[in-house]
């Protein structure tokens, strides 16, 4: 597999991520409550985080050949 084809993976399980996390805040602030609503959010903040991180590690690493 090329270095280009592993990136664009790389990129699609970061903006997978980021999906995910904007469903599950959405999820955890109307329609759980209590115990549920804290732990779906973090794992939620969670998800953001890392998908953040990915999708900037692919912006700025630069362009492949």
């Amino acid at each position: 597999m090329s270095e280009s084809m592993l990136k664009m993976w790389i990129s699609l399980a970061g903006m997978g991520l980021l999906i995910l996390a904007i469903g599950l805040i959405l999820l955890s602030r109307h329609k759980l409550k209590g115990f549920f609503s804290i732990i779906v959010s973090l794992l939620a903040y969670v998800s953001l985080f890392l998908g953040g991180i990915i999708i900037l590690y692919i912006v700025f690493s630069g362009p492949t050949i």
